[in-house]
């Protein structure tokens, strides 16, 4: 059963700040005007040129670039919050599944690395996600703002300001 506008950008706060991810969902953006989310843009706009890039489906999963041989490709600039990465691109597999595309790889590309990591979705991944995305629907959903977290990702955060006040 597809949960309702869970986009991948969410799956990947989920994991990496439950903060970020209510802030996101409540329309209070602050990635705009921070210079590392530039950069990282900057980055998957001059990276693999000749591939079909941006293929948003839904306007829930917003693929960075696919292969015509059946790779959906997820592109980041550095590995510090691998996991979110990695299950953010298994979210679009997963989404890609419900729909009936099956039989398709993804890779988690680091360009300034030279680095690729391949992504697959097990059935032990299907069932975590339908976890994942209750989650996500229950910290949406909430009145309440979820509690800062206050560590090393923090510093860099382009909420940092505001979850620091």
């Amino acid at each position: 059963m597809m949960h309702e506008k869970v986009t991948g950008i969410m799956i990947y706060y989920y994991f990496v700040c439950r903060r970020k991810l209510w802030l996101f969902h409540n329309d209070i953006s602050m990635e705009d005007e921070n210079e590392l989310v530039q950069i990282g843009k900057f980055i998957d706009s001059n990276s693999y040129s000749s591939e079909r890039k941006h293929i948003m489906i839904n306007e829930e999963i917003n693929i960075d670039f696919a292969e015509s041989q059946g790779v959906i490709h997820e592109i980041k600039k550095s590995r510090k919050i691998e996991d979110a990465s990695v299950w953010q691109l298994k979210y679009y597999l997963y989404y890609l599944k419900q729909y009936g595309v099956e039989n398709i790889e993804a890779k988690l590309d680091y360009p300034l690395l030279k680095k690729t990591v391949d992504v697959s979705l097990t059935e032990q991944d299907e069932k975590k996600m339908t976890e994942i995305l209750d989650n996500i629907k229950e910290i949406i959903q909430s009145e309440d703002i979820p509690e800062c977290l206050n560590n090393n990702i923090c510093k860099k955060c382009a909420y940092f300001d505001l979850c620091m006040i």
